[in-house]
């Protein structure tokens, strides 16, 4: 990593102004279910029974965007903001102790903003079961406090936070834990496509871009930047769960890339795994002539990060991290 990136956490606290702000849908297909019983129905407490007839077309898979624009625009392009399984755009608006999350300190870095609920979370909606015939998966709140690198292991959890069993210097705000659990939301495991098709919609929709992904949603930006590389300009993956596809990994010779990992990942054998991949994926980048940057943020001082690194205590320092890679890569002017 470059010497000049340091851990130095910069963002203003000066109010955010902003030229505009907004929400739109994008990408997804008309999908038709027929054969299916008209039934009788309350829509209401206490209304009337009524027909119900469920056969017909119903718009399916798009994704859910906002975005805010700041006054001072400093970034060179949009800056699109990519959550991790089984959670939404909130991972990136607050913190679950109620701190500031990255939207609000990249608009103060003078980037356009665009938090996505990828397709099939939050308010880019649900399709029936006749299109998504396979169930949902649902996290016990055990899971990701020992998946993410919170708790010390198989069997930390406990719902009493002071009887959990924490990783010494975690900076995850666990008093809050309960807050993170309630942003938790279904996922499906056979939809990856139509999202990976949401994300290039909204590629294509804002022209250069740069991604800044998080942990699943790191592998789809690997996979959206393979088939639309003259539209990406950069790819910040935290954490990357997977990378794309290293047979197509060439084509992203002309796109720089930051892989950003926090603390603990070695002695989880999940988190090792991922990190070996995306090392494999990086190299068949570098082997073809292009840039990746690797940070292993205890290496800058930056130390106790759990896998939710936007989230944890030190997020500031680390999104500063990021700041200043864009702007050595040209991406964003000088804060």
């Amino acid at each position: 990593m470059p010497d000049e990136i340091s851990a130095t956490a910069t963002a203003a606290n000066d109010d955010i102004v902003l030229r505009g702000m907004g929400s739109f849908h994008v990408g997804g297909r008309v999908a038709e279910i027929s054969g299916k019983p008209v039934r009788a129905m309350q829509r209401q407490p206490g209304g009337p029974l009524t027909p119900f007839d469920p056969n017909g077309q119903y718009a399916v898979e798009q994704m859910y965007v906002q975005y805010f624009l700041p006054r001072k625009r400093k970034g060179r392009v949009p800056l699109l903001l990519w959550h991790g399984g089984g959670l939404t755009g909130v991972t990136y608006e607050s913190t679950p102790d109620g701190r500031e999350g990255w939207v609000n300190m990249f608009l103060r870095y003078g980037w356009d903003v665009y938090n996505c609920d990828a397709m099939e979370r939050g308010r880019s909606g649900f399709a029936p079961p006749e299109i998504w015939p396979d169930e949902p998966v649902f996290l016990p709140c055990r899971d990701p406090f020992e998946r993410f690198r919170i708790g010390d292991g198989p069997g930390s959890w406990n719902p009493d936070p002071a009887k959990a069993r924490v990783i010494p210097g975690n900076q995850f705000p666990v008093e809050a834990y309960t807050n993170f659990m309630r942003q938790a939301v279904p996922r499906w495991l056979s939809t990856d496509d139509a999202v990976i098709a949401a994300y290039v919609a909204l590629v294509d929709k804002l022209g250069p871009c740069v991604i800044l992904a998080h942990s699943q949603g790191g592998a789809f930006a690997f996979r959206v930047a393979e088939q639309r590389p003259d539209k990406i300009k950069a790819i910040v993956a935290i954490e990357s769960a997977t990378a794309g596809n290293i047979v197509d990994a060439p084509k992203l010779k002309d796109v720089p890339v930051l892989m950003l990992f926090g603390d603990y990942v070695e002695q989880h054998p999940r988190w090792a795994a991922f990190k070996s991949i995306d090392a494999e994926y990086a190299d068949a980048i570098k082997a073809a002539g292009g840039q990746v940057d690797w940070v292993d943020l205890p290496d800058l001082g930056i130390k106790g990060n759990s896998h939710m690194l936007m989230q944890d205590r030190n997020n500031a320092a680390i999104a500063d991290v990021i700041q200043q890679w864009l702007v050595r890569k040209g991406l964003s002017d000088e804060q």
